[in-house]
């Protein structure tokens, strides 16, 4: 295994002290604060300042947000003058709203969406209610029944498309609409489908003048039930979800669309088979028809397709895009707002998420942004249709920048300037941005700035909340396995002294969709790697191949044989630790959740002998069991795969683990099915392997949260800190 040390990169969160300025010592994090990021006894928040609701009004001459306090405050400011309106309290909002309505109540300010420079909107208690500040006072503007669920509010119109008993209605001024019939019974109507892949995260979406409502459609009565059991009850009840498992039957989605005006519903003519999956849903600006990006089961092509909305049928494909590995479509169209024939579409068909201007007959006008990078997220387009503007990993992978495009030169201007990671909210003429920034050396900062980049006043320069704690210093460095350039996080001890010797816990995830390290406030770490380092650990994560942001060859490398190219990644940075006479290399442990449970399962039983204790968490055990949408997309199914399921299976290297291994799993869990964990828990009987250890989570699903998350991370800690 080639590994090639490079220069450390000298980012550096925090230099621990171990005095105050007073001479008193520094705090150490007990795991409530370290878990609920709260100090205990002064309730202090240990996360970084931010400016709550922080967002434009309508014009784009103000912005406005909550400052927390006694009571909390809107405040309202004009970027122009900086003049400052903070007469809008919460105490002010409860008198107004008991003022309408006697039996409500505001226990904190609450969540608000402009309608103009005078009015915005809040939703409470089945209503939503219009708030004019001039007049401080409430009124209906619409009620929802108090069964609705996955509400999407419609502005043009005020209308409220919701769920109830499982079909879909529309709130009206009128009075409320039914519009499905046949909800229920396997077949769900306006929720994500997919498993929440492609980046659907919703099942409405109103057309842009508000006169079409699309839905989905999801008939999954052909997919298998699987049983989940409720053990708060007495007896025990058995509850269904319905649970597509790789190569088996899969849901089938169609999209269909309301009219407002004729209240009829028209189903797209989406073809066979119908086993695909409908993404990426987008509205032309006319309302006269719906973009709909068709994959294929395989998940190796992808048609982009045009629908006439009045007719139901296929007016063009517009272009089709293929993978040897996967495709995965995951944003929708955007429209020039001066040519509404012309939109700008995400696609990493050169090997990284680029902008492309199409126009509607689908022919690609220009590549406007290209380069060994990654487009993050495309904000939006100036209302003239001249400029693109975007966030990107340009500089960095490990970094945020903003920038615009031009749409007619392609030339690309950088508009952030601060190392770290740069997010953007801009205002409806795109003139000005409120740029929020992150580092390892800033918790959050907050400017205002023009749309060339000029940084006209700081708004928030957040103080370090964790000053009076004792913390360990955390370095970014890379390494090359293989080739390939891996980032990795170290954090040391507090008293860290290089004579010594010290354990290593290594946290893991490891899989697809998600980095881990990226120069943040904590560089992407948690309070308790910091606890565990305050204990005398060095906490280290590497970013391994199949890990995002990198492009497409880094993240499919993985491709039909999840998990193989991952633990030679994270083999060669332990590896690189032990080069160091300071790591402890008979003293290594190893802890990730859900796919990070997949890969210290894996590194513990693949790999033996290299970490001397585990904690896994929520972990696929067997990829024949998971669900078809992730499964099939990276491994194909079982019957085109088989030597590649067989060699990710780790039911077959149960008599490998010959170290304390503890599992975790939620009782609940309807991601990683319970199933995983206690197969291998009755391999382990089947074989008498007596290392593995198991614990269970009873009410909780994929993740333990809450006051217990506060239990399980002091069982994490307890058993590294035992077996160690």
């Amino acid at each position: 295994m080639y590994i090639t040390r490079l220069k450390k990169i000298s980012l550096i969160i925090a230099v621990c002290l171990i005095q105050t300025a007073h001479g008193q010592a520094k705090r150490i994090l007990t795991m409530e604060e370290a878990i609920l990021s709260v100090q205990q006894e002064t309730k202090k928040s240990l996360r970084p300042q931010g400016m709550s609701q922080l967002q434009w009004l309508p014009g784009g001459t103000k912005y406005s947000y909550v400052k927390t306090g006694t009571p909390a405050k809107l405040h309202i400011v004009d970027i122009e003058t900086q003049k400052t309106d903070s007469n809008l309290s919460l105490d002010i909002l409860n008198n107004a709203i008991k003022t309408y309505n006697s039996n409500m109540s505001l226990k904190s300010f609450p969540v608000m969406e402009w309608i103009d420079n005078d009015n915005f909107k809040i939703y409470k208690d089945t209503q939503y209610l219009n708030f004019n500040i001039s007049v401080q006072a409430f009124r209906n503007i619409l009620s929802v029944s108090s069964k609705a669920e996955h509400h999407e509010y419609e502005n043009n119109k005020n209308n409220v498309a919701y769920i109830e008993n499982n079909n879909i209605y529309i709130a009206t001024p009128e009075g409320p609409r039914q519009v499905t019939w046949d909800g229920g019974k396997g077949i769900v109507y306006g929720q994500s489908v997919h498993r929440n892949e492609f980046g659907i995260t919703k099942g409405f979406f109103w057309s842009p003048k508000g006169n079409k409502l699309a839905f989905y459609r999801m008939d999954e009565s052909m997919v298998t039930d699987y049983g989940i059991y409720d053990v708060s009850k007495m007896p025990a009840q058995i509850y269904n979800i319905k649970y597509p498992i790789a190569g088996a039957k899969s849901h089938h989605v169609t999209l269909g669309v309301y009219d407002m005006q004729t209240q009829k519903t028209l189903y797209m003519e989406t073809g066979e088979p119908k086993e695909q999956y409908l993404t990426n849903i987008t509205w032309s600006p006319e309302e006269d028809f719906v973009y709909i990006a068709i994959v294929n089961r395989g998940q190796n092509q992808c048609f982009v397709n045009k629908y006439n909305v009045e007719l139901g049928i296929l007016d063009k494909m517009l272009f089709e895009e293929r993978d040897e590995k996967y495709i995965e479509p995951q944003h929708g169209m955007m429209f020039l707002p001066n040519e509404t024939n012309k939109f700008i579409w995400q696609s990493e068909k050169d090997g990284f998420n680029h902008l492309y201007l199409y126009n509607t007959n689908g022919k690609m006008v220009s590549q406007l942004t290209s380069g060994k990078w990654m487009v993050t997220n495309l904000i939006g387009i100036d209302p003239r249709g001249e400029f693109a503007y975007f966030e990107a990993t340009r500089e960095s992978p490990i970094e945020r920048h903003i920038y615009s495009v031009n749409i007619s030169t392609n030339e690309i201007k950088k508009l952030s300037s601060e190392q770290g990671t740069n997010t953007a909210i801009f205002n409806a003429p795109y003139n000005h941005f409120l740029n929020i920034l992150s580092s390892t050396t800033v918790p959050k900062k907050i400017t205002q700035n023009t749309n060339k980049g000029e940084q006209l006043r700081v708004l928030l320069n957040a103080p370090n909340p964790l000053e009076e704690y004792q913390l360990g210093e955390t370095t970014f460095f890379p390494i090359v396995n293989e080739g390939t350039v891996l980032y990795c996080r170290m954090i040391t001890p507090p008293d860290f002294d290089k004579k010594k010797k010290y354990p290593v816990v290594v946290y893991v995830y490891g899989g697809p969709h998600a980095q881990m390290v990226n120069n943040t406030w904590l560089a992407g770490s948690n309070l308790w790697m910091q606890l565990m380092a305050q204990k005398g650990y060095i906490v280290f994560t590497l970013d391994n191949r199949g890990s995002s942001n990198r492009g497409h060859a880094f993240e499919s490398a993985t491709h039909r044989k999840l998990g193989e190219l991952e633990m030679q990644d994270q083999i060669a940075g332990v590896n690189y630790l032990k080069e160091f006479a300071y790591v402890d290399a008979n003293r290594i442990a190893v802890h990730g959740w859900s796919y990070g449970g997949f890969m210290t399962t894996s590194l513990m039983t693949r790999m033996p002998g290299v970490f001397k204790v585990g904690v896994a968490g929520g972990p696929v055990i067997d990829w024949g069991l998971y669900e078809i949408m992730y499964t099939e997309r990276y491994m194909d199914t079982p019957l085109e795969n088989p030597e590649g399921y067989k060699n990710a299976n780790l039911l077959n290297y149960v008599n490998s683990l010959q170290d304390k291994l503890l599992m975790i799993h939620g009782c609940d869990d309807d991601v990683v099915l319970w199933q995983h964990s206690l197969l291998y828990c009755k391999t382990s009987v089947n074989v008498g392997n007596t290392y593995l250890d198991y614990f269970v989570y009873p009410g909780h699903k994929h993740n333990v949260t809450g006051k217990d998350r506060v239990h399980l991370m002091q069982k994490i800690t307890e058993y590294i800190m035992e077996n160690l």
